[in-house]
């Protein structure tokens, strides 16, 4: 049976405004419907509605990664700085958004910022020989980053939770195999969260690991990076590499190109040997001699997309969830004295498979309805005396306008589709 609620019984609400200092749309929208509470700048709890939509974000990004052999792990926040010293990155003037601390005996943590040497020293209890490669392990886990400035509500957060894949190799040419693999993941899944129209393969800085890195980068007016589109290749490259050297590589003419905003949402690194070597993770190759274990980094932020889909699938009237993340498939709505008809559609969905929120509520139709354009449900289902007069239920989808009158059968075969 489907997990589905009535609303009488949500403990939170809708609101008419925001926060007066929340300046950001996604966050105003999100707080507006109830899925977000601000504890401060930079920081969000989820609540039930919110907390729905970032598990089916989640999920999503947890099957494809499953699809291409990752195995999913969990780390601690906590870190030694001992862990960290190798790479220079517990170093302030390396590493400047640590949150540290100290335990009563003294002992220096800090609340990880990232999980690259944390995971590099967990391998090496795994990792002895070319037989135990390759690997790919994942976790979701919650970074702590003390940003200077945290104004694009939960697409730049001081605390959230990351999807971090990093890849163990033999060597590069199996590491740039999956390397490919995990890029065509990315696209799938940006594709599944009813981004992939509006979102490129952007090619940024390496840093010291290699020439390039890619980031997938969504177009949307509230982004803080400038990407160059090329729409025909469904590519685009950062501000930060942007020069003639780098398109005669890509092959592109810079007439065809289109500045735009665009907000980051996923990166894969190739990181080599910077860490093995650091923290001494080899292996005993074919011929037992010792190297080094090849590395990746493959990036996303589940509320940074939470927060994006909320900028580019919004409208005036609220939030526009696709299926796949939605808090649930249908909002049902019953108007007047239909109780026992609505309660039969509420179960018959439920036994068929199908989330649902019953807006059971004692208040009008015109704030029930205002509500469930701010909710951003995708289908909408509304029980009154009214429609069951017209022959059943009046249905619309949330990113249409029109409504129309059909049966449950009806009902029923389109959701399936």
């Amino acid at each position: 049976m489907a997990l589905s609620m009535k609303q009488s019984q949500l403990f939170t609400k809708t609101r008419k405004e925001a926060p007066s200092d929340e300046v950001a749309k996604n966050a105003q929208l999100l707080i507006k419907a109830g899925f977000i509470y601000k504890e401060m700048a930079g920081v969000y709890a989820y609540l039930p509605l919110g907390l729905k939509v970032l598990n089916n974000i989640m999920s999503v990004i947890r099957e494809e990664m499953n699809k291409i052999g990752g195995q999913e792990i969990t780390l601690t926040a906590l870190q030694q700085r001992e862990t960290w010293e190798p790479t220079n990155q517990w170093d302030d003037a390396e590493v400047d958004i640590w949150f540290k601390t100290k335990l009563k005996n003294d002992t220096e943590l800090g609340l990880a910022v990232t999980h690259e040497p944390a995971l590099t020293k967990v391998m090496k209890d795994f990792v002895r020989s070319y037989r135990d490669l390759p690997a790919y392990p994942y976790q979701f886990q919650t970074k702590f980053r003390n940003e200077l400035r945290a104004k694009s509500g939960i697409m730049r957060c001081r605390e959230f939770i990351m999807k971090d894949l990093y890849s163990f190799s033999k060597n590069k040419d199996d590491h740039d195999a999956f390397y490919e693999k995990a890029k065509q993941a990315y696209v799938t899944i940006y594709d599944r969260f009813g981004l992939g129209d509006t979102t490129y393969l952007t090619y940024a800085s390496g840093g010291m690991f290699s020439k390039f890195s890619h980031e997938f980068q969504t177009i949307t007016d509230a982004g803080e990076d400038i990407i160059y589109v090329h729409e025909g290749k469904k590519i685009a490259v950062n501000k930060e590499v942007y020069t003639d050297e780098m398109l005669a590589e890509l092959g592109i003419d810079k007439s065809d190109m289109v500045e735009k905003k665009a907000v980051e949402v996923g990166n894969i690194f190739t990181l080599g040997t910077r860490f093995s070597d650091a923290l001494e993770l080899t292996f005993d190759n074919e011929s037992g001699e010792k190297e080094s274990v090849f590395m990746g980094s493959y990036g996303i932020g589940p509320g940074r997309v939470m927060g994006t889909i909320v900028e580019t699938l919004s409208d005036d009237h609220g939030i526009i969830w696709p299926e796949s993340v939605a808090p649930f498939a249908v909002h049902l709505i019953q108007i007047g004295n239909v109780n026992e008809q609505a309660e039969k559609i509420y179960n018959d969905l439920m036994q068929k498979g199908i989330e649902v929120l019953l807006d059971d509520r004692d208040a009008s139709a015109g704030s029930k309805f205002a509500d469930a354009d701010l909710i951003g449900i995708p289908h909408r289902v509304v029980i009154s005396e009214k429609s069951l007069e017209k022959g059943g239920l009046e249905y619309k989808k949330r990113n249409e306008s029109d409504s129309k009158i059909i049966n449950e059968k009806e009902l029923f075969e389109m959701l399936n589709k």
